[in-house]
């Protein structure tokens, strides 16, 4: 269909697209030549008032670059109707800047158009359905998404410096975004997506799975190397996998997402894009969730707060504007903390889906996100605050079964030349007193010890006393008040591990540690009361997958 016939030009300079319906689109230039093939005529007629007597309605300087000369303009519903290069009118006070997006998508996806935090889209709902629908104006053979024109310029003042983002984030399929900065003729933005292996889960069942967050300044130590590491989050994922975490954080960034993430609509939501420095604080201190602005005009999500009185840090995702720089002023937006940017901010990649990606059994984190440490397997890793790589440990199990609950007793200690390692360590601090609190070995613990557990220690009277300890560190052993009053423990005494020692309170019982190398093991398993056994006895070994064992019951009686 001709231009002619779904434009109107009205004395007072507005250019109005006048059809409705699945009529077609133009380019800036087929507007600029309708206008001046108008403009060459004797006298105008029906609706499109240009003739040879009325000022020169536009001008070309380049096929994609268009200025509609004072008091022509096009209103953002016909803009929705152009494509191909920019328009600006107004004297320069107006510009709807060109937009191609190209690449490729792994099946039919709404691309969303983020302008000012905001979904861009000026007479509809951005969010759900804008204008452009699945795409407009395509061209398969160059691999063309999208050709549309967007308002960057009103009033005389750039909307956010021009800046847009174009993503794609359909739920089954892998995410993407492109930021560009748009001006006159065309911008470019780039989108691929492919089918999302490790997302195939519907959007149903992801709605129901029972995960939770801790938003915010978290201090975890999730390599267990005894010293904290910090990020903004601690993501729970109770009984469900690693994966189904990684589909869930997706489902909240999903296309028209309904849900929200750190105060935000989940589909705005990206992660941490900078690190901030600060010092001269007033009015403290700035409040998580809120959103900062900077003196250059910037704004930002405030992720995450290292408070340290009037000095520390700030974790965020910038909304609008450019980065932040060194010496500028930081207003809260519900606190009215303030304070002063010390050093250049350091910007962080983020990653298409915020929580990073999943190959199918493990989560390679994004900057920051943090998890619950006992949710966690070696093969995952994780960045914190300081894009540090944290390795979690190995932690690993060993298991004996086959066990009466109740009767069985159960002895799993370090195993020399088959038989109880039982100088493992020696004493190092003679033990005397009716209240001894700790026990200090010649050597450093090692680090497959378990978190908590029993070690046995050999008194003066020769007899290996069972002790329970809640916690290690260095040399030493923090245990339960025991009495030694009347049978000491002198120096170099024989000190073991004594991995399990316990009656069996089920058919089954285990231990946990951290995988460091393969450890010898010996099992020892005895029964004496109502079904008696023969002692049973046995080597083991725990790995880097754990071990097990099970007890054969030969009858005793």
């Amino acid at each position: 269909m001709a231009i002619a016939d779904n434009f109107s030009v009205a004395t007072n300079g507005d250019i109005r697209y006048t059809s409705s319906g699945s009529n077609p689109n133009y380019t800036v230039l087929e507007l600029h030549r309708f206008l001046q093939d108008k403009a060459d005529d004797g006298s105008s007629s029906g609706d499109d008032l240009v003739d040879i007597t009325v000022d020169t309605p536009s001008d070309r300087s380049t096929d994609n670059i268009i200025t509609l000369l004072h008091p022509y303009n096009i209103d953002d519903a016909t803009a929705e109707k152009l494509y191909d290069g920019s328009i600006t009118q107004d004297n320069g006070d107006t510009l709807y800047s060109g937009l191609v997006v190209v690449g490729s998508l792994a099946s039919s996806t709404t691309l969303k158009i983020i302008q000012n935090n905001t979904f861009y889209d000026p007479l509809n709902n951005g969010k759900v359905i804008p204008f452009w629908g699945t795409g407009i104006n395509t061209d398969p053979a160059n691999n063309i998404l999208l050709r549309c024109l967007v308002k960057t310029r009103s009033g005389g003042n750039d909307i956010d410096g021009k800046r847009i983002r174009v993503q794609a984030r359909k739920l089954g399929d892998t995410y993407s975004e492109f930021s560009a900065t748009l001006d006159v003729g065309n911008a470019t933005a780039a989108i691929f997506t492919n089918s999302d292996l490790n997302n195939q889960s519907s959007s149903a069942t992801i709605s129901a799975f029972t995960i939770s967050n801790t938003e915010g300044f978290q201090e975890l130590d999730i390599d267990i190397d005894g010293s904290n590491e910090e990020y903004y989050s601690q993501w729970d994922r109770g009984y469900h996998t690693i994966n189904e975490l990684y589909e869930y954080c997706k489902y909240i960034q999903r296309g028209n997402s309904t849900e929200t993430i750190h105060g935000i609509d989940g589909e705005l939501f990206r992660g941490i894009t900078h690190e901030i420095n600060y010092t001269s604080e007033n009015n403290g201190p700035f409040q998580e969730d809120e959103v900062l602005t900077f003196s250059n005009g910037a704004t930002a999500l405030l992720l995450a707060l290292d408070d340290q009185g009037t000095t520390g840090k700030l974790y965020i995702q910038l909304l609008t504007g450019v980065t932040p720089l060194n010496t500028n002023t930081i207003t809260g937006g519900s606190s009215s903390a303030t304070a002063t940017i010390n050093g250049s901010p350091t910007t962080r990649s983020i990653s298409p889906v915020f929580i990073g990606n999943s190959t199918g059994s493990s989560i390679i984190g994004a900057c920051g996100i943090g998890i619950k440490k006992s949710t966690l397997t070696s093969s995952d890793q994780l960045f914190d605050l300081s894009n540090t790589l944290i390795a979690p440990p190995n932690i690993v199990t060993f298991t004996v079964s086959g066990l009466i609950s109740g009767e069985d007793r159960v002895l799993v200690a370090p195993e020399d030349n088959g038989v109880i390692e039982v100088d493992q360590f020696s004493l190092n601090t003679a033990l005397s007193s009716s209240t001894e609190t700790s026990v200090v070995i010649n050597t450093t613990i090692p680090s497959d010890t378990p978190a908590t557990g029993t070690i046995r220690l050999q008194t003066n009277s020769g007899v290996y006393k069972r002790l329970v300890y809640t916690s290690y560190s260095g040399s030493t052993f923090t245990i339960t008040s025991s009495d030694f009053s009347s049978d000491n423990a002198s120096t170099s005494n024989n000190v073991y591990i004594s991995y399990i020692d316990e009656l069996a309170n089920s058919t089954s019982v285990s231990f946990e540690s951290v995988y460091s190398s393969d450890r010898n093991l010996f099992i020892r398993v005895r029964d004496g009361g109502g079904s008696p056994i023969k002692t049973f006895e046995t080597p083991g070994t725990l790995g880097s997958a754990g071990g097990s064992t099970t007890a054969i019951r030969t009858s005793d009686v």
